[in-house]
């Protein structure tokens, strides 16, 4: 069956970094999308990155230029390098993984990691 499992989070002062880590398997990593988002709490969830399975990124604005994703085909595994951190990054963070083709759509999620930033 399909996993996706984070780690990395944790807590960290503002201005700090810290690096998360998603390992897919069941998927053929190289053809999905993988997204990070993330989910604070008595908010809903929202998107934070993307790398499509071409190396493409795109970022949130609120995060673009403190964090870089990026993507290992040979080991399945997304990073969110997060830098400069902020108590409003303060989430529950997810990794996803999305493909969609003619035979349909494919959409998988792990389960989160929290991630505290303290002022």
């Amino acid at each position: 069956q399909v996993q996706l499992v984070e780690s990395g989070g944790g807590l960290v002062q503002a201005g700090g970094s810290l690096r998360l880590s998603c390992a897919a398997s069941g998927i053929i990593f190289s053809m999905y999308a993988m997204h990070w988002y993330r989910q604070a709490p008595g908010k809903q969830r929202e998107w934070v990155a993307l790398i499509t399975s071409g190396g493409s990124t795109n970022y949130a604005s609120s995060v673009k230029g403190r964090f870089t994703i990026s993507r290992d085909n040979a080991k399945n595994t997304v990073t969110l390098q997060m830098n400069s951190l902020k108590p409003e990054d303060t989430a529950v963070y997810y990794c996803n993984a999305y493909n969609a083709d003619a035979r349909g759509r494919r959409d998988y999620w792990g389960q989160g990691t929290q991630v505290t930033v303290s002022s």
